[in-house]
């Protein structure tokens, strides 16, 4: 999905103007892929642009950042009210943030210890990541070839920027395939999660999403639904699933701060229930889109306005 430019980013405690904001290219995580990140929106409300459980997300990269042994330079409180000064320097009523944290350039092989640690945060213009059309009707899936990684291979609990390697070959392949995105199943065989979202699905009137154990990452989104959901008076099971409980569910949708929440219709040429948007599924995303906005009291400390 192409990027609009905007006005500035954020680098290492400055803004600077987007045609600016270089790196060198011995950078280590170029090379490497050793670096974190989280991927933040901020939405429009009646008091401004708000961000999205934007410290939740800020504590998730440092804990990131501890997994890959890199101190972060900054306290979470600084990169939260860099997050803040970003948007408004842009001027972006709505957007996606996107804050990383690197190994800059400074030495090179594979042992990053000796290779300082940058920051950037990034913000742009972005819309629906599968489209209005899956937004409101459905998205088509695969089950793809491509394993989930092993949480002893990589930490698969940590956002690693390197890591997305992994989710970008399902990612080509579905779409090659014809389809819109991929599921993935984990080392067990178990369903995991999306290329880039954690996976839901409606059997019974029970609502089931697989478990940390099934290698997911803990998703920020997954968790205002699993909230939301409950609230709501649904029963949440985290458990093991396995793809046939995805070809035989009620209902199914992706979450994620670019997917937010997107309707499943179908997976493998399979139709999920009605083939469409279902109910339940409909009544979760219009609650999440409510507090995203600011629109709904129960969540109000959700939102941290610029």
């Amino acid at each position: 999905m192409p990027v609009e430019p905007v006005a500035k980013i954020w680098m290492d405690g400055e803004l600077v103007d987007w045609n600016d904001a270089k790196i060198h290219v011995l950078t280590h995580a170029l090379h490497y892929g050793t670096g974190v990140f989280e991927g933040i929106r901020a939405y429009e409300t009646k008091r401004g642009p708000g961000i999205f459980r934007l410290t939740d997300h800020i504590q998730r990269l440092q804990q990131s950042a501890g997994v890959y042994m890199m101190e972060m330079p900054y306290t979470v409180e600084e990169l939260i009210e860099a997050c803040k000064d970003l948007v408004r320097a842009n001027g972006l009523e709505s957007c996606y943030v996107r804050p990383v944290v690197y190994r800059g350039y400074g030495e090179m092989g594979l042992l990053p210890l000796g290779a300082p640690v940058n920051v950037f945060i990034v913000s742009w213009r972005w819309g629906t990541y599968l489209g209005e059309d899956a937004l409101n009707n459905g998205a088509r899936l695969m089950i793809s070839s491509w394993r989930r990684i092993d949480s002893n291979a990589l930490p698969s609990g940590a956002k690693g920027t390197g890591q997305y390697v992994n989710s970008s070959l399902a990612k080509i392949e579905a779409l090659k395939g014809g389809y819109d995105d991929a599921i993935m199943l984990g080392p067990d065989g178990s369903i995991a999660e999306g290329t880039g979202e954690n996976l839901f699905l409606l059997r019974d009137g029970l609502i089931f999403t697989p478990p940390r154990s099934a290698g997911v990452l803990m998703g920020i989104t997954r968790d205002s639904v699993i909230r939301i959901a409950r609230d709501l008076g649904y029963d949440v099971v985290e458990q093991k699933l396995l793809r046939s409980d995805i070809y035989t569910a009620d209902e199914c949708f992706f979450t994620g701060t670019a997917a937010e929440v997107t309707p499943i219709r179908e997976v493998d040429d399979r139709t999920i229930g009605s083939g469409t948007r279902g109910p339940v599924t409909k009544e979760i995303q219009e609650t999440f889109f409510g507090a995203v906005k600011g629109e709904i009291d129960r969540y109000a400390s959700w939102v941290e306005l610029v």
